[in-house]
């Protein structure tokens, strides 16, 4: 069972889909479940909120501002701190829901909202549990090496002119793809021809609302990104952490890294073998084992009130 729901964020209107079991009786231990980059929310987040809901839990998933359903300008900006508000606004809206158990309220994040919910793990007193698929942890360090020395300096000059073009201009913002087919002559984001293969099929096929670019401000908004400085912050909340093993989109040893930092002892890292950041993504074998350890997982953590 489904239903739509939508809350205000500093002004915007934020479009959510509200997935509730088909038995039981409420209020449910929720999850509150954000996107990637230029993600939209019928992308995998349908598919892991049917393992939740067969476990008994309801699940919050949510466009961002500026993207997918969602209202806001300019169109496929992507600001972390934005998206980190809309999170938290998205936890006042589910909070108010009559089929919401507010003591047993936690968030689920993927790619760039894996690393969302890591911080959101440090700053939102509200959250009973966080979970964090395939993270984004450090975006300078990770532009810098999936684009490698030459192409980062590249990305660079790009970045730079984009920044100078819109101080003589706010309107004339630029765009960059989020992945192209030729990584190699055309500058995008994250450099992987796998990744427009994959969301191009998904775009065809379950999100029609996914645009495979963002403002040029947003990839220079990412090199400011990290979630360090948060995670000794993290004392006691149980984490899980969902790593693909191999993975050189998010880079793999970085997020073990961050995980390891975490001084919470309520934690759990599964990494996922004979795996990578897209097959979570595009093969339903591979997303099938993340959300069922996942929800054995949940089930534990919320099954008594955690509060």
């Amino acid at each position: 069972m489904q239903r739509d729901v939508t809350f205000h964020s500093r002004g915007v209107e934020c479009a959510a889909t509200l997935y509730l079991p088909d038995s039981g009786a409420g209020p449910y231990p929720t999850v509150v479940m954000g996107g990637g980059w230029c993600y939209v929310k019928e992308i995998v987040m349908p598919h892991y909120a049917a393992a939740f809901t067969d476990t008994g839990l309801t699940c919050l998933a949510f466009d961002y501002r500026t993207l997918g359903a969602s209202g806001g300008e300019p169109r496929q900006h992507i600001d972390p701190w934005e998206q980190i508000e809309d999170y938290r606004n998205a936890i006042s809206c589910a909070e108010k829901l009559d089929e919401v158990d507010e003591s047993r309220l936690g968030a689920w994040g993927i790619s760039y909202s894996g690393g969302h919910v890591l911080i959101l793990a440090a700053i939102e007193p509200r959250l009973a549990f966080v979970v964090s698929n395939i993270p984004v942890v450090d975006g300078y360090v990770n532009m810098r090496r999936v684009h490698g020395e030459r192409r980062f300096a590249e990305l660079t000059r790009a970045l730079l002119a984009d920044r100078r073009a819109r101080f003589d201009d706010p309107d004339a913002r630029g765009y960059l793809p989020m992945s192209a087919d030729d990584p190699d002559t055309t500058l995008s984001t994250w450099p992987f021809s796998t990744i427009k293969e994959v969301f191009s099929k998904i775009a065809e096929t379950e999100a029609p609302r996914h645009v495979h670019e963002s403002t040029t401000e947003s990839t220079e908004l990412l090199l400011s990104y990290t979630v360090f400085p948060y995670l000794p912050r993290v004392t006691n909340l149980p984490v899980m952490m969902v790593v693909a093993e191999g993975d050189d989109i998010t880079l793999w040893d970085l997020e073990i890294d961050a995980f390891n930092r975490l001084p919470t002892p309520n934690k759990q890292l599964v990494v996922l073998p004979d795996t990578s950041h897209m097959t979570l993504y595009s093969s339903a074998s591979h997303l099938e084992i993340a959300a069922e350890r996942t929800s054995q997982w949940l089930a534990d953590v919320v099954a008594p009130a955690t509060r």
